[in-house]
């Protein structure tokens, strides 16, 4: 299969890697900075500078290529959608925003392509794991998922450092998300249902973000009294997030606040993920609760370090797009997250990532 990846960030570095290590796929990592395609290269793996904001560019690269890889930031998954079922890529990407998804959802109607947003850890990963709890009940009551990209040790006042994209980041922080309540959907506010929880020892908070839930929403719609999903963090975070935010108003003025953000807040790749889920419903006439938790650590290794956000979205996107080649996924038309089986993405070669992290055994 040839794959076009579009983005050669830290991401998209590890994808290329991944993929292309495997023998499998002829990688063709696309992106308009030089510079970071050199930092790319390798035995395996072509590089191509194309400007991947220009459509009319972007389509006339594509046209020996079977499958879309979409390491983009989040803004530029609709019109990079759009140039794939142009091209008649398949088409697959990490991109957590609603409205996106939507679109590309559109875009599928009718295609004899498969496109399949939404392939990193959450959305992703953590739909994955939700759906297949779900299965496990004769009726659901509530559907709690929590995920957090964390910093495994946090010095300063936001107790945080930056893991991925700052432009994903402040997206989930700032829009509408998605959640069953009672029974009826809805729209929450992000950054409001602050809650407190203790996993393995460590105290967290947690609290609505944008994106996260996928298209659960509308495949357990009617089935699920409660469904939402939450930004993990350590505690206070989520008041200096709605300070800087509302009280001083950069919501609106979202560029200085990612500015701030870059200049003064550090990156690491010594971080954890934490993946925490809790399905409850009935079975055999009793209420019980399903739990699924698991933390994923960076890979410290000299030679070739990788932090614990890298494995897990690089793995995601991957495990997603080997499914579709080996024919465990529809071949066109827009494929859900939920629509992978669990099993069969841990036993994956790049879905073995999350087994082999440390499964939490106690939850106070």
């Amino acid at each position: 299969m040839r794959i076009a990846l579009l983005g050669a960030g830290h991401i998209g570095q590890t994808i290329a890697h991944l993929l292309a290590d495997t023998g499998d796929y002829q990688v063709t990592v696309f992106d308009k900075n030089p510079a970071a395609l050199v930092r790319i290269e390798g035995e395996r793996i072509a590089t191509r500078v194309v400007d991947t904001e220009d459509g009319t560019a972007l389509l006339g690269a594509l046209t020996d290529q079977d499958t879309v890889v979409n390491a983009l930031p989040y803004h530029l998954a609709v019109a990079t959608a759009t140039v794939a079922r142009d091209a008649g890529c398949h088409y697959f990407d990490l991109t957590e925003d609603v409205a996106a998804t939507r679109a590309i959802k559109q875009l599928a109607q009718g295609a004899h392509t498969a496109f399949m947003p939404q392939c990193g850890l959450a959305p992703g990963f953590i739909g994955i794991v939700a759906h297949h709890l779900t299965k496990g009940f004769e009726s659901l009551q509530d559907v709690k998922m929590r995920v957090g990209a964390l910093p495994a040790f946090p010095t300063n006042a936001l107790k945080y450092n930056l893991t991925w994209s700052v432009d994903g980041l402040i997206n989930e922080y700032c829009h509408p998300c998605e959640a069953i309540r009672d029974g009826e959907r809805l729209d929450v506010l992000a950054l409001e249902g602050l809650e407190h929880f203790s996993l393995d020892g460590t105290e967290y908070e947690a609290f609505n973000t944008s994106g996260g839930l996928g298209t659960l929403c509308e495949t357990l719609e009617g089935r699920v009294r409660t469904l939402d999903y939450k930004s993990v963090r350590y505690p206070g975070h989520c008041a200096l997030m709605k300070m800087l935010l509302e009280d001083l108003q950069l919501k609106d003025d979202q560029q200085t606040l990612k500015d701030i953000l870059r200049r003064s807040v550090p990156g690491t790749m010594q971080d954890v993920v934490l993946v925490f889920v809790t399905v409850s419903g009935m079975r055999q006439g009793s209420l019980v609760q399903e739990v699924f938790a698991r933390k994923i650590f960076a890979d410290r290794s000299e030679a070739a370090p990788l932090s614990a956000i890298q494995i897990t979205t690089a793995a995601g996107i991957c495990a997603a797009v080997d499914l579709f080649r080996d024919g465990r996924l529809p071949p066109s038309g827009f494929i859900r997250q939920e629509q992978v089986e669990l099993p069969a993405f841990l036993a994956n070669r790049f879905g073995r990532a999350y087994q082999q992290s440390r499964q939490v055994e106690s939850i106070g």
